[in-house]
């Protein structure tokens, strides 16, 4: 695995998400919502090995949901979510892995039908262009490469929902010098 693998995966997504105006550059700082994802990947890494080989788009694209939610959240309340210990199993909880992005669209994001019908296609998109990046590199399915590319892959997801919802929610990043 090249070792400037996920520095050009969010390249890629920056690539595929800039012209459809829902990021902006330079990528957004939250270090709140960023140091949350150890935690988050650790316990997502069991349910998305499980499902990525036959729902590989939900697999991918679970954790940019996940990263939206988290931003939300920081935006919202975070004195009292920054408390919950793991916000992945808070979220997979609710309703179980497989409507987690439906509960995130519904009752964290509070998105109309419109708008859900866009963040659903805007993660499954974007997870396909991950996914096509990831077979580009001629990774061998079942190594320790193609398990790292995993987990990077899911940590730009991640990285992305959460730099689309700080877009969304009107923060505006600008660069400094």
């Amino acid at each position: 695995m090249d070792e400037n693998f996920e520095s050009l995966l969010q390249q890629s997504i920056i690539e595929y998400l800039l012209p459809k105006g829902v990021i902006d550059t330079p990528l957004p700082d939250c270090p709140d919502v960023q140091e949350k994802w150890q935690s988050i990947a650790e316990e997502y890494l069991t349910d998305g090995i499980k499902e990525f080989q036959q729902y590989p788009a939900a697999s991918l694209g679970w954790p940019m949901m996940i990263g939206m939610a988290v931003a939300k959240f920081w935006d919202d309340e975070w004195e009292i979510y920054s408390q919950i210990p793991n916000l992945y199993i808070y979220l997979k909880n609710k309703r179980g892995f497989d409507q987690m992005d439906e509960y995130i669209m519904e009752k964290v994001l509070f998105l109309n039908p419109e708008q859900t019908n866009k963040v659903a296609q805007l993660a499954s998109d974007c997870a396909a262009n991950v996914l096509a990046f990831m077979r580009r590199q001629n990774i061998e399915p079942g190594t320790t490469d193609a398990f790292k590319a995993y987990v990077s892959c899911i940590h730009e997801m991640y990285l992305a929902g959460m730099a689309i919802q700080l877009k969304h929610m009107g923060y505006k990043m600008t660069a400094t010098f």
